[in-house]
């Protein structure tokens, strides 16, 4: 069974950084980042193939977040910088092993989700 663990929320004023990570067993293939503010549905933020490190980002956050990867380690890891309000959320580590296509930002493109860790940025 895959579990996923996210860790690295908190509170942080505007234009500050934080650095979500997210552990997890299995060798999935793309894993992706996600976020839900209260009222809104889950968003993607950012994806990864696991292989050949190929990433895709929300229009919101390009060039202000970054995922990156440890395999060795089993992590995935969300650096997000030049924080905003907007931002606030649930953050959500997903992962998923179809052995086809690309990193996604459709939550129906990953079949396993950690709990979830808050971010929180005031103005």
């Amino acid at each position: 069974q895959v579990q996923l663990v996210e860790s690295g929320g908190g509170s942080v004023q505007a234009g500050g950084s934080l650095r979500l990570s997210c552990g997890y067993t299995g060798w999935p293939y793309f894993m992706g980042w996600f976020r839900q503010a209260p009222g809104k549905e889950r968003e993607g933020v950012a994806g990864i193939s696991r292989g050949r490190g190929t990433t895709i980002y929300a229009d919101s956050v390009k060039g202000r977040f970054t995922i990156s990867q440890d395999n060795a380690k089993n992590m995935v890891y969300l650096q997000m910088n030049s924080l905003k309000p907007e931002d606030t959320a649930m953050y959500y580590c997903a992962a998923d092993f179809r052995l086809y296509g690309g990193p996604t930002l459709q939550a129906s493109g990953y079949n396993y989700w950690g709990p979830g860790t808050q971010v929180t940025v005031s103005s």
